[in-house]
């Protein structure tokens, strides 16, 4: 059996593997698992991952989850250009580094603005209060600072001269931040030019192919959901507001 990824490009993390692996010609059949409709709640699904969990990689008997582990596999089994993922000690550790942190501090607050913006609204009919979405705006400032001053540094991408899986996996929850009306890129001239050298390197057609299905998000209504996916969305949707 070949690799088998299971994604729902609605995912900013299901983007970027997919992207990843478009970019570097690895041949995989794409497993759709449709996010409002709860299919990755499903008896099956829990079989390639037990923690029902997007995305999820299958190589014959071998199964894993989390975009960044994902990543990383891909590069080491397909044995990619060096600079996806550096030999070098020092080179990998910063790119560790930058992973970690990403997923630690930016992916958290575009889910949050995600959830506030688009998602609260459509299951719950009513918009998040004022003051929870500019307390929003001002943490994506702090974090969009230390992006520059500490990880970018006026360098083409982050760790340096040529792209990593840093930069597809930053790029893909940055851009949609802005689909949430948030200025990433308008008035920092050094974050548009490491999308543009990102946007460059890997080719606006599959890009906007993968981009497709989020920069639609606003269209979605309950009406549309399976009603397993919505018991399980507004559920969340509540807690976040509460």
């Amino acid at each position: 059996m070949g690799l088998e990824l299971y994604l729902d490009l609605l995912s900013s993390p299901c983007r970027a593997v997919y992207i990843f692996a478009k970019t570097n010609s690895i041949p995989f059949e794409y497993k759709e698992v449709t996010l409002m409709k709860g299919e990755q709640l499903s008896e099956d699904f829990g079989k390639v991952n037990p923690l029902k969990k997007i995305p999820a990689l299958k190589d014959g008997d071998f199964t894993m989850s989390e975009s960044v582990a994902i990543l990383l596999y891909l590069a080491e089994k397909y044995k990619l250009s060096d600079h996806w993922y550096p030999a070098n000690l020092e080179k990998r550790a910063k790119i560790n580094e930058f992973l970690l942190w990403h997923v630690n501090v930016v992916r958290p607050l575009m889910v949050k603005d995600f959830w506030l913006k688009v998602m609260a609204p459509t299951l719950l009919g009513r918009t998040a209060p004022a003051e929870r979405l500019e307390a929003v705006a001002q943490e994506f400032s702090t974090v969009l600072d230390q992006f520059e001053k500490t990880f970018l540094q006026g360098k083409t991408y982050i760790s340096g001269e040529e792209i990593s899986v840093a930069d597809v996996l930053s790029l893909c929850d940055l851009i949609q931040a802005t689909c949430t009306g948030q200025n990433i890129f308008e008035e920092r001239p050094k974050m548009a030019a490491w999308r543009r050298n990102v946007e460059s390197h890997i080719g606006m057609e599959l890009i906007n192919e993968a981009q497709k299905v989020v920069l639609n998000a606003g269209s979605y209504s309950k009406d549309s959901m399976d009603s397993k996916g919505v018991e399980w969305l507004t559920a969340r949707a509540r807690l976040l507001l509460s």
